[in-house]
C-alpha cells in the first residue's frame, strides 16, 4: 500500500491492522494513517528479503530526528529560563541520544511491532538499541506527517519531558573530565594525568580505581564500573573541590 507522500509501504493485513491499532492506542501517537505507521516500523532488512516493491524507513528517520530536536528544543527554551546555551546543548544531547530513544522505544514495546528481515531477527534485531532508536525517529515523524508539529511535539514530549527530568536531576550526566580539562588549560596551561592505582573484584565484574593528578595535587582514588566511569568519577571529585575552593 502506497501512504499518500508516495512512499511504498507492506501490505496491512487485517491482522497487522490490529497490532497497528492497539499500538496507536497504547502509546497515544496521533495518527490515522497506518500505512504511514507501518512504514515507520520497516527496517531496511525486512524491505531487502520481502517479494513486496516496499520502502523502509530510513526517510522517515532522517525527519523525524530533526522533529525530535526542535520539540527538545522548543521544551527546553520555553521550560529553563536560567539555562544558558551550552547548558541547553548538553542536556539535549542526553535526551536525544540513542540510550534514551531505545529505553522509551522499549517503554512502547516497540520491540513487538517492528518489520525486520530473517537474518536481522536471527541476531537479535529486536534488542539492538540502534534499531529501536531509528525506528522511534521514523514514528516521530509519521506522527508529524500525518497530523502536523502540534500533534508530534505531544507525542515526542509525553515521553522525553520524563527524560529531561531524570537527566537534570542527575546533572545531565556531565563531561567532567572535559570539564576538568578546560579549567586546568585555563588556570595552569596543563592538562589532568589519570592514574589507575588498582581493580577489585571477580573478572566479570571488576570494580576499578582511579587518581587524578591536577596541577601535582592528587584526588581520588574514585571507583567506576569500568575505567573510563572511575575517571570521571575521579574528574568530578577534582572539579567540584577546585571549583568551589576557587569560588570561595
Amino acid at each position: 500500500m502506497e501512504s499518500k507522500l508516495f512512499m511504498r509501504a507492506p501490505a496491512i493485513s487485517s491482522e497487522r491492522e490490529r497490532e497497528l491499532l492497539v499500538f496507536i492506542r497504547e502509546s497515544n501517537i496521533i495518527i490515522s494513517d497506518l500505512s504511514l505507521l507501518n512504514l515507520a516500523f520497516t527496517h531496511r532488512s525486512y524491505a531487502n528479503e520481502t517479494s513486496e516493491l516496499v520502502d523502509n524507513n530510513e526517510r522517515l528517520e532522517f525527519l523525524g530526528d530533526s522533529v525530535l530536536g526542535m520539540c527538545v528544543a522548543d521544551w527546553l527554551f520555553n521550560n529553563l529560563p536560567a539555562k544558558a546555551e551550552g547548558d541547553f546543548s548538553k542536556i539535549k544531547s542526553v535526551v536525544v541520544s540513542e540510550d534514551s530513544l531505545a529505553m522509551i522505544a522499549r517503554q512502547l514495546h516497540v520491540d513487538r511491532y517492528l518489520l525486520i528481515g530473517k537474518g536481522e531477527e536471527n541476531t537479535g534485531g529486536r534488542e539492538k538499541k540502534a534499531l529501536l532508536a531509528d525506528c522511534m525517529e521514523a514514528l516521530f515523524a509519521a506522527c508529524y506527517l500525518d497530523s502536523g508539529f502540534e500533534a508530534a511535539k505531544s507525542f515526542i514530549m509525553r515521553y522525553l519531558e520524563q527524560q529531561i527530568r531524570a537527566v537534570l536531576d542527575d546533572d545531565y550526566h556531565r563531561d567532567y573530565k572535559t570539564s576538568l580539562q578546560e579549567y586546568m588549560q585555563k588556570r595552569w596551561r596543563k592538562v589532568p594525568s589519570y592514574t589507575l592505582v588498582k581493580k577489585t573484584g571477580p573478572e566479570h565484574d571488576f570494580t576499578f580505581f582511579v587518581e587524578v593528578d591536577v596541577n601535582g595535587r592528587v584526588f581520588g582514588p574514585a571507583s567506576g564500573a569500568n575505567k573510563k566511569q572511575a575517571e570521571q568519577m575521579a574528574a568530578k571529585l577534582a572539579y567540584d573541590q577546585l571549583v568551589k575552593t576557587s569560588s570561595d
